[in-house]
């Protein structure tokens, strides 16, 4: 019965991973793309590390693959937000059926040196 269940998980991970491969491939800009590569990949990854912990069932592996799925599942959303964010500073083009921008008025372009008007808000906290 733990092999049905591993194989299920191993699958289901597998699956996930494919998912957001093709994503990557298909989905129009970076700032879609990323999603694709967090949200799925994320979810694969974690999914193949819970069937890992279930085949072995020994302590040792069950807890690095409990800790690895924790983690991961803690820091793919933050390097969601950074590469949206780097992504969006550096002016990458958004997709051309992308018509709402909500930061826009928010960031302050860098287009002359950052001496006259001062670092960019995109990058720097407003105090």
């Amino acid at each position: 019965m733990l092999e049905v269940i591993t194989a299920i998980l191993l699958l289901a991970g597998g699956l996930f991973c494919l998912i957001a491969s093709v994503g990557m491939l298909r989905l129009p800009d970076t700032i879609i793309r990323m999603h694709a590569a967090t949200k799925a990949g994320a979810l694969g990854a974690g999914l193949i590390f819970l069937a890992l912990a279930c085949y072995y069932l020994e302590l040792s592996t069950t807890l690095r693959s409990l800790a690895t799925v924790f983690f991961l599942l803690l820091t793919a959303p933050v390097a969601a937000h950074l590469i949206g964010r780097a992504a969006y500073c550096s002016r990458v083009n958004l997709w051309r059926k992308t018509w709402i921008d909500e930061f826009a008025n928010i960031c302050d372009w860098c287009e002359t040196s950052t001496e006259e008007k001062g670092p960019c808000q995109c990058e720097t906290e407003k105090k």
